[in-house]
């Protein structure tokens, strides 16, 4: 059975740092691409940053560049975000993605929110 949980979301003011972490199980981890996506109240969901199966491929949205970081760890199985200098924008559900040709995969989800 194929899990993927995120944790690490919470409360912080703006200007603070989160990291996200996103556990899999149940598949062949280094074989698939990793998505981080995000979706705010009453927004669709947006693909946040990217990684590739080795790590060697990163790519972020405009919206994040500077201040958040995408990373894999393929002994743990898991993919972190490090989201440095939030701000009351980046409030969302961000949720965990792992893709490998038709495989596509989505964690249930962790609250982020960036308020004072």
């Amino acid at each position: 059975q194929v899990q993927l949980v995120e944790s690490g979301g919470g409360l912080v003011q703006p200007g603070g740092s989160l990291r996200l972490s996103c556990a899999a199980s149940g598949v062949t981890f280094r074989n698939y691409v990793m998505r981080w996506y995000r979706q705010a109240p009453g927004k669709e969901r947006e693909l946040v940053a990217s990684i590739s199966t080795l790590g060697r491929s990163r790519n972020y949205a405009d919206s994040v560049k500077g201040r958040f970081t995408i990373s894999r760890d393929n002994v743990k199985n898991t993919v972190f975000l490090q989201m440095d200098s939030l701000k009351p924008e980046d409030t969302a559900v961000y949720y965990c993605n792992a893709e490998w040709g038709t495989n596509n995969y989505w964690g249930q989800g962790t609250q982020v929110t960036v308020s004072s």
